[in-house]
């Protein structure tokens, strides 16, 4: 029997190795953000640099290398954050172990923004690609996004597990595709399709440095989902740090390789930004033309960002079960479905990406250029602690990744600054004001939290429990089945039990017939009228339970539970109204007695108010 466990213990950790991700699995399920953003990145340099003309269109190949050139330090960042942080090295990690809770926490409402407006931009480009290559749509943009959120949000609901092997052959078939145009364009000395007539060069004295910057800000939101592997290191095959760092670097290669391959294109077929049509909806007919290859692009990219928008549902919630595990949100966001599905952070998901849509009308072009805010804020904390982390660490070889780290923080947060500055009358106030509320609403909770565990006396070890004298009220209406089920549960619950029923001074014989009723029922318990001559139920009885002067009151509401949802309709709600009015007013325990009323029996189960 000795020699068998271990191998069962081998067989095990082999079976859970094998559901771990490869290189080429990590690409395909984490890298998904980063490759979607190849779908709207050159757009939006192109739209920004359209308004210099089009001497102001010859740099996007420039503005998309210094994108590239930022892309490479944040790579080689991340192979290290991936190295330091073996369990997961996340911005909210990162700045909760180096940087404090402050700024992990303005690293975790960057995260949320990102997350939030990544499902936004990735279904609102999908939207775009579909509609270029079908204009009849363009009119349903709102719906068709909203339905596609509708789809992935049920989806997620549902619990269905995330595999990588399903994301790998869509994410094959995109990069392909794209590298396909690309090397396709290259080759070709005129695009097969002309979609509009060639710019007029203009006077390059007419490029200022802030439309540059403006072109870079806008183009940075390329780079978002490139820290998403170095959150994800654990979900690696061993060894976990080389494969997790080789994908890192696979997907900085291709991103960049996608990037500068598809600027490229666009000055060489003197593209520019057309109502109704994406930037690479015209790249792809310049070098394919409008035959089955222009479709098969657009429909990878349609599948692959809305597989991108998808990935948000899977870190999102993870995210907020942390932050509220942490105290920092409600803890209901901790919680998980029957499904294993944290329910509450996929609907604030939802709601919140639908608001977006919504208000923006689905254009992607509005959404991406808020997109860069949130990203580089994170990335420059990531990269902060990181110093940090090799200054208090100090293990041999230190200085040079101290160094590099630094070096990304550096260009990160001058990228936020220039980002924030160049978008805040585009909309980029939004995020600037939303990232500092989050902060202020995450403190806030925690106080809150604070305050209770404080009264709580969390992590103490409290008196040795005591039994206490306590008394037991019974709102009762009537001598019947539900009372008597009531009195029964408050007899064995208190060491008095007191029934309280209203009384109406004009109707002294009903009075009279229940105290006869009640006397030939049960006159060994307690009875107290309440007299109310404005025919209240509510607050006479919260008054005499605030009244009582007892230090352990538990207060038994009875009630019929139907055996059937549409009998619910019949119930006047009082038991409700009374339990919400008494934990409002009064420091009673309430509990409301629920008689369940089923076909052929009945019972009776309590209910927590």
């Amino acid at each position: 029997m000795t020699g068998v466990l271990p191998a069962r213990r081998g067989e095990t950790d082999e079976a859970g190795e094998r559901h771990r991700l490869s290189v080429p699995g990590g690409l395909a399920a984490l890298s998904l953000d980063a490759m979607a953003s190849v779908a709207y990145g050159p757009e939006a340099i192109v739209i920004v640099l359209a308004a210099g003309g089009g001497a102001a269109l010859g740099y996007t190949v420039p503005v998309t290398l210094a994108i590239a050139a930022l892309l490479g330090v944040l790579t080689l960042s991340y192979r290290q954050v991936i190295a330091a942080f073996p369990q997961g090295g996340g911005a909210y990690g990162v700045a909760r172990t180096y940087l404090g809770r402050r700024a992990s926490l303005v690293a975790a409402a960057s995260l949320v923004v990102d997350y939030v407006l990544n499902v936004a931009v990735s279904i609102a480009a999908g939207v775009a690609a579909l509609t270029s290559a079908v204009p009849g749509l363009l009119p349903y943009t709102v719906w068709l996004c909203l339905g596609v959120l509708a789809l992935i949000t049920a989806v997620n609901l549902r619990g269905i597990a995330h595999s990588a092997r399903m994301f790998i052959v869509p994410t094959a078939i995109f990069v392909l595709s794209i590298l396909t145009v690309i090397i396709a364009g290259l080759l070709r000395d005129r695009p097969v399709v002309i979609a509009h007539p060639v710019a007029q060069a203009q006077d390059l004295r007419a490029v200022g440095v802030l439309l540059l910057l403006r072109a870079f800000a806008s183009g940075c939101a390329a780079l978002t989902g490139v820290e998403a592997i170095a959150n994800a290191v654990p979900a690696f095959r061993r060894p976990r740090v080389r494969r997790a760092q080789r994908a890192e670097v696979a997907l900085g290669a291709l991103l960049g390789a996608m990037l500068i391959g598809i600027s490229a294109l666009i000055v060489r077929f003197h593209i520019r930004p057309a109502p109704g049509v994406t930037v690479l909806s015209q790249v792809t007919a310049g070098a394919l033309g409008h035959g089955i290859g222009y479709y098969v692009v657009q429909l990878a990219t349609v599948v692959l960002l809305a597989l991108a928008a998808n990935t948000s549902f899977g870190g999102m919630p993870v995210l907020t079960h942390l932050l509220a595990r942490d105290n920092n949100l409600p803890h209901l966001f901790a919680l998980r479905a029957e499904r294993q599905v944290h329910r509450y952070g996929i609907l604030f998901l939802t709601v919140t990406a639908a608001l977006l849509i919504v208000g923006t009308g689905g254009a992607m072009n509005t959404l991406v250029p808020l997109f860069a805010i949130g990203v580089f804020v994170g990335f420059t904390l990531s990269q902060t602690g990181m110093v940090r982390h090799w200054w208090t660490r100090r293990p041999p070889g230190w200085g040079p990744r101290a160094a590099l780290n630094g070096l990304g923080a550096l260009m990160t947060g001058l990228a936020a600054i220039v980002v924030s500055v160049t978008k805040f009358p585009e909309g980029g106030w939004l995020i600037v004001v939303t990232i500092p509320l989050l902060v202020w609403l995450m403190s806030m909770v925690n106080r809150a939290y604070g305050r209770i565990g404080r009264r709580l006396e969390l992590g103490r070890v409290p008196a040795r429990p005591r039994p206490r004298r306590s008394l037991a009220i019974v709102p009762v209406g009537d001598v019947n089945r539900l009372t008597q089920e009531a009195i029964s549960a408050a007899m064995s619950l208190g060491d008095r039990v007191v029934a309280v029923r209203v009384v109406h001074p004009d109707e002294p014989e009903e009075t009279t017939k229940f105290i006869g009723a009640w006397e030939r029922w049960a006159p060994d318990v307690g009875l107290a009228l309440v007299n109310d001559r404005h025919r209240r139920l509510v607050h006479p009885i919260v008054e005499y339970v605030r009244g009582v002067g007892e230090p352990h009151v538990f207060v038994l509401i009875p009630e019929v539970e139907p055996a059937h949802l549409w009998q619910r309709v019949l119930q006047n709600q009082r038991g409700a109204v009374l339990a919400h009015a008494l934990r409002r007013d009064t420091d009673a325990v309430v509990c409301r007695l629920r008689f369940r009323l089923d076909d052929g029996s009945a019972r009776v189960r309590g209910h927590n108010a």
